[in-house]
C-alpha cells in the first residue's frame, strides 16, 4: 500500500470503521490500536522470538483480552520449533531476549551489524562467557586508569587500531 492508503486502513481500524484489518505484512510495533483483540501470524517460524513477543504484544491493550495464534509447521528441536515453545511458555522479555540471543548469536558487537550474520567475536558467545566478558572490562578499565594513552602497550594500541578500521569506530563514536 502506498503510505497515505496504509495510514486511511490503520486509523479506520483504529476508530472502530473498520473490524478487521488484514495485513500481508508485519504491522510496525509503533502502530497502537487498543481495540485489536486477536492476532494471527502464518508461517511464525519464520520470525525471530523477539519479533514474536513484539507482536503478540500489540493485541489486547484496550479492555478485551487478545489472543495471538502463532501457525507455523515446525519439525520438532529445531531452532524453530525452539523459538515458538519458549514463546508459549513465558512472556517474560528478558528470558525471551536471552533464547533469541542464543539462537541467533550476538551480531557485530563492535559495528553496526544485527544478530545472526556475523560477530566479531572469535572465540566468545556473550551468553556463555560473560564471567570472561566482565573480567575483561574490569582488567581493561584498571590499565587505562594507570596508562590512560596505553603508552607502555604499543602492541595492544596497535590491535585495537586494527579492529576500529573503517566504520566500527564511527559505531563505537555513537554508542
Amino acid at each position: 500500500m502506498a503510505p497515505e492508503e496504509k495510514e486511511s486502513a490503520l486509523a479506520d481500524f483504529a476508530s472502530g470503521r473498520v473490524p478487521v484489518l488484514v495485513s500481508t505484512t508485519v504491522v510496525e510495533v509503533g502502530v497502537d490500536v487498543p481495540e485489536a483483540t486477536t492476532m494471527v501470524v502464518l508461517d511464525a517460524d519464520r520470525f525471530g522470538v523477539s519479533q514474536l513477543h513484539q507482536l503478540r504484544g500489540r493485541v489486547g491493550r484496550g479492555a478485551a483480552p487478545g489472543l495471538c495464534l502463532l501457525v507455523a509447521d515446525v519439525v520438532p528441536e529445531t531452532p524453530a520449533a525452539v523459538r515458538l515453545e519458549t514463546l508459549a511458555r513465558t512472556s517474560d522479555g528478558f528470558e525471551l531476549a536471552a533464547v533469541d540471543l542464543e539462537l541467533r548469536r550476538e551480531g557485530d558487537v563492535l559495528g553496526a551489524a544485527q544478530s545472526g550474520g556475523s560477530s566479531s567475536l572469535r572465540f566468545l558467545r556473550v551468553t556463555r562467557d560473560v564471567e570472561v566478558i566482565e573480567r575483561a572490562r574490569t582488567d581493561a578499565r584498571a590499565l587505562v586508569e594507570v596508562d590512560p594513552d596505553l603508552a607502555d602497550w604499543p602492541h595492544l594500541v596497535a590491535a585495537i587500531e586494527e579492529r576500529l578500521v573503517g566504520d566500527r569506530e564511527e559505531f563505537l563514536d555513537r554508542a
